[in-house]
């Protein structure tokens, strides 16, 4: 899959929608690193560790001048419940069903499971410098452990 943007690339621009029924795109955090990190689904058991990991870590993020975003392509609504029931810290937004961000990374793939195919999430995560541009990817994410091991990029970065 060499069409997926990666290293040195800008991430591209697309429209994101916030729990609270906003909008937010990359270029809004121009001047600033940013951690984009993609996950499958709200309160299923490796997205819930991620997020507590990522947000139980946000005060560091924040002392490295790094923001974070995590994504999926739940609802809003779905999402203000994920971040209620787990006290989440680090901001969560919707990717359009078609045409998102995601489909735009090359990360929205067909996946298998139990013999059926259905497109699915593949759990990524993207750091971003103060340009815009893609550091670091780490692709099919293991989630134990990864949290920490980006914050330890972003404060290199």
């Amino acid at each position: 899959m060499s069409d997926r943007p990666d290293i040195g690339d800008s991430v591209p621009d697309i429209a994101l929608e916030t729990p609270e029924g906003g909008s937010v795109k990359v270029s809004d955090f121009k001047g600033e690193k940013l951690v984009l990190f993609f996950y499958p689904k709200d309160n299923t058991p490796g997205c819930t560790t991620e997020n507590i990991d990522f947000s139980a870590l946000a005060e560091d993020f924040a002392a490295a001048g790094t923001r974070l975003l995590g994504i999926s392509k739940d609802s809003a609504r779905k999402h203000q419940n994920f971040i209620a029931k787990h006290d989440l810290k680090a901001p969560l937004a919707t990717d359009p069903e078609r045409d998102g961000l995601a489909d735009a990374l090359g990360i929205w793939v067909e996946k298998s499971m139990y013999g059926r195919q259905y497109m699915g999430m593949e759990r990524t995560t993207y750091l971003v410098d103060a340009e815009g541009k893609i550091a670091r990817v780490w692709r099919k994410v293991k989630v134990k452990g990864h949290a920490a091991e980006v914050l330890a990029a972003a404060q290199e970065l």
